[in-house]
């Protein structure tokens, strides 16, 4: 019995520091880091890569919870009453959920939304750029805004501010450069 408890004890150890030593290897990303390289679905089902914009125009990419959630609405129509603006300042919206290239798309026609949207279903993308989860478990909320060499140059993190978002991307953006 003794010997169960502490072959038990000794596998229960090295669980936990495998779990912990998974979960350090995924550090967020910070103002000044390059974004990571990656390629993902848009709402239309086309390959989307990150690479094919660096260097062509300031990107705000957006990580929300979930498609067609009340939060999540208005953070993607203000985004949307806003892409001119964006637009204007050379600016690309993104926005990356966990959802189906399938939810995207009818998220995207429903609220007429111009921008992209791409989908995370395996969640990699979210947790490269170390994206956390509210109240431990909801997919977080976060938006990172990053200058055509691929830089980090703001973070807004607010799951409760879904509009403020817009506002803080849009004050960082027209004071670049």
């Amino acid at each position: 019995m003794r010997k169960k408890i502490i072959l038990f004890g000794g596998l229960f150890l090295v669980i936990l520091f495998l779990i912990n030593a998974t979960l350090m290897k995924n550090e967020p990303i910070k103002i000044g880091d390059t974004i990571p390289n990656f390629t993902l679905k848009d709402q239309n089902g086309s390959d989307f890569s990150i690479n094919d914009y660096i260097g062509k125009s300031v990107l705000v990419i957006y990580f929300y919870p979930k498609d067609d959630t009340p939060g999540c609405t208005k953070e993607a129509c203000s985004f949307r009453d806003s892409f001119e603006e964006f637009t204007d300042l050379n600016t690309k919206v993104i926005g990356i959920s966990s959802d189906s290239v399938a939810s995207h798309k009818k998220f995207a026609e429903k609220y007429r939304l111009p921008f992209t949207l791409l989908a995370d279903t395996k969640k990699e993308v979210r947790k490269a750029f170390g994206v956390p989860k509210f109240s431990g478990f909801i997919p977080g909320r976060v938006t990172y805004i990053v200058d055509k060499n691929g830089k980090i140059v703001f973070i807004f993190n607010s799951m409760r501010n879904a509009e403020k978002h817009i506002v803080e991307a849009k004050r960082i953006i027209q004071n670049m450069e």
